[in-house]
This record gives structure tokens, sequence and C-alpha cells, in this order.
């Protein structure tokens, strides 16, 4: 699963690649702002306490067993 963060402002950080190396790809609103080298090198771009790490969870997919007791 790819780790993604947001901030205000519709900034979206990614993890990618250019080339043979690994950068932090900057979004904002979808638009590519800049493929940074380092977090040094991101926080020229954003204030790093304003973002939050997007975390998927699990919906629908609790064990069999807990459907049926929840079911009694």
């Amino acid at each position: 699963m790819e780790t993604r963060w947001v901030g205000p402002d519709g900034y979206e950080i990614t993890g990618a690649m250019c080339g043979d190396r690994q950068v932090l790809r900057l979004r904002r609103h979808g638009e590519h702002v800049a493929d940074c080298f380092s977090v040094d090198e991101l926080r020229r771009h954003v204030d790093l306490a304003d973002l939050c790490e997007v975390i998927a969870l699990p919906f629908g997919e609790r064990p069999a067993r807990g459907r049926r007791e929840a079911a009694r």
C-alpha cells in the first residue's frame, strides 16, 4: 500500500521514483509541484507539522464469527 500524507490547501505527498532515486512527490490540487530528494527540501514548500498520514481502515473485514455474534 502506498504511504500518503495530506495537508491544508490541497497538498499531497507520496513516495515516487525519479530515475533511480526515491523522491517525495509534492502535488497541490492534483498538479505536480516538486520532486523533493529530502525532507529538508520538502519543508521549503509545506509546513511538515500540518501534514497528516492517510490510513486506509479495513471496513467490512470482520471475521465471520463476529458477524454471527452481532446478529444474535
